[in-house]
């Protein structure tokens, strides 16, 4: 009687490896709580705070200041800004890993051929003759680790949180650039506007000088009051000169966040007239889902923990199954055939003895990583409410400052009206209305400088409530999308 078959068991081995491949070792993660307040302390009386910031920032944030040569600006930082390329390379390179240790989840499959012609000696053992023979082999080699403890689920779920930590950097490169993009060119319009109010200034000086230049001609001045005059107006030239200068730094600046050499690029003139657009900050649980930067240390956190179950799976046997199969034959002619062929399958299962206390320390280390990334959260998001706090407060006490100096600057133009006709009157010196023309040139000044450092205020409050990033879009990423392999071409970062 026939016995039974040799393959009998293995079905039931293999559902044996499959229920166990259904266990993991790893602990099970969840978002620790983050000290959230109940409501943003510094947001001005006149916002609503019921309105909700994400109708205004949302995709192209940068459009809310209705700027189309700033929008055109800040297009060309997603095709040619350097920075951003190289963020892009390193999200496309955590994609290809989690491709990589996801691999590991199914078998490896070798297929090859091999033909040797072999002469065997006529003294070998149990031999009458020289013989010669041929061999032809078509082998094809699989082996297979199943991931019985959760090994390589947790190095891929690893791997996925890379990624996604990888790209909520990114986002964070990007909202970083382009608000450095939008504060360069409110800077640089700032400069604009300071730089057309010392150019007509200037004028102004120009003619008081040659008024007092006359007047002394004609007996009624002294040369102290001319000497005064043309001090007053070469300082304030000099002045101009200055800001330009600095103008053209911010140009420049600009420049290289588009790609360009600075040489190559150049920022038409034209004064600060815009104020900046009301953005309530919503809900402050809110912010948690805009900060790219709270995502992806959110994210960090989630790779810390899978890796504790990589470290713990090491503690369990490694289970293997080897097989072979394929054709083997003296002639060709019948290399194919029923009879030359041949298979063999094993299974191999291996445990660590003794290995001094590595899989301890390796587990010790994945702790302590999880335990200091959930530090750096907790710190993330406290910096986070504090960039936001920082940023209301300004605006607010930059609002109250404007109004305060916009008095101040027309209380300067009427003392300076005043001591003109004093001048003219012959009632005091030209010392007296130098005077008031630096005290009128500085307040102009500082109106102006405020109204540049509430749109830049306004831009950094937009880039701490995290511009329009969504963290939803983090568990959205298409893993499998194409990675281009030219500079040239894009990176696709749609979701499915």
């Amino acid at each position: 009687m026939a016995g039974p078959s040799p393959w009998s068991s293995w079905p039931c081995l293999a559902v044996g490896l499959l229920a166990l491949a259904g266990c993991a070792v790893g602990p099970r993660y969840s978002r620790p709580p983050a000290p959230v307040p109940s409501e943003f302390k510094e947001t001005p009386p006149n916002w609503k705070q019921a309105q909700p910031s994400d109708q205004v920032l949302r995709g192209n944030w940068w459009e809310v200041y209705q700027d189309p040569e700033l929008n055109r600006l800040e297009e060309k930082i997603d095709v040619s800004n350097q920075s951003l390329k190289a963020a892009k390379a390193q999200f496309d390179e955590a994609r290809a890993l989690v491709r990589l240790n996801r691999a590991d989840l199914y078998p490896t499959i070798r297929a090859g051929v091999a033909a040797t012609r072999e002469r065997f000696s006529a003294n070998r053992p149990q031999a009458t003759s020289v013989t010669t023979a041929n061999d032809f082999i078509l082998p094809v080699d699989m082996s297979y680790e199943p991931d019985v403890w959760g090994r390589v689920r947790s190095n891929v779920a690893a791997s996925r949180a890379s990624a996604q930590t990888s790209f909520a950097d990114l986002q964070s490169v990007s909202l970083s650039l382009h608000a450095e993009l939008a504060t360069d060119y409110f800077q640089a319009r700032e400069l604009d506007a300071e730089a057309q109010l010392l150019d007509s200034t200037v004028d102004s000086y120009q003619r008081a000088y040659e008024l007092t230049e006359t007047r002394y001609q004609g007996g009624v001045s002294s040369l102290v009051d001319v000497a005064q005059a043309q001090t007053q107006l070469e300082t304030t030239r000099a002045q101009d000169i200055e800001v330009k200068t600095i103008r053209t730094q911010f140009e420049h600046a600009i420049a290289v966040l588009i790609g360009l050499p600075a040489s190559e690029f150049s920022l038409r003139f034209a004064a600060l007239t815009a104020s900046p657009p009301a953005t309530p900050p919503g809900l402050p649980s809110q912010l948690l889902e805009r900060r790219p930067d709270v995502a992806g240390s959110e994210r960090q956190m989630a790779a810390a923990n899978a890796n504790i179950g990589v470290t713990r799976a090491a503690y369990f046997p490694l289970f293997s199954i080897p097989a072979t199969a394929g054709f083997e034959s003296t002639r060709i002619s019948n290399w194919l055939t029923g009879p030359s062929g041949f298979a063999a399958v094993g299974v191999a299962a291996t445990v660590t003895a003794l290995d001094f206390g590595r899989r301890r320390a390796a587990n010790d280390q994945a702790w302590t990583a999880y335990y200091q990334a959930e530090a750096n959260y907790q710190q993330t998001v406290l910096t986070a409410y504090q960039e936001v706090e920082d940023q209301l407060a300004g605006l607010h006490l930059l609002s109250e400052e404007a109004q305060t100096q916009a008095a101040a600057v027309a209380a300067a133009e009427r003392s300076l009206a005043l001591s003109q006709n004093r001048y003219k009157g012959g009632v005091t010196s030209y010392l007296e209305v130098t005077t008031a023309q630096e005290a009128a040139l500085s307040n102009e000044r500082t109106a102006v400088q405020l109204a540049g450092r509430l749109m830049i205020d306004s831009v950094l409050l937009i880039k701490a409530l995290g511009g329009g990033f969504d963290a939803a879009s983090l568990s959205n990423l298409d893993i499998n999308a194409p990675i281009p392999h030219s500079p040239a071409q894009s990176t696709s970062l749609n979701s499915r």
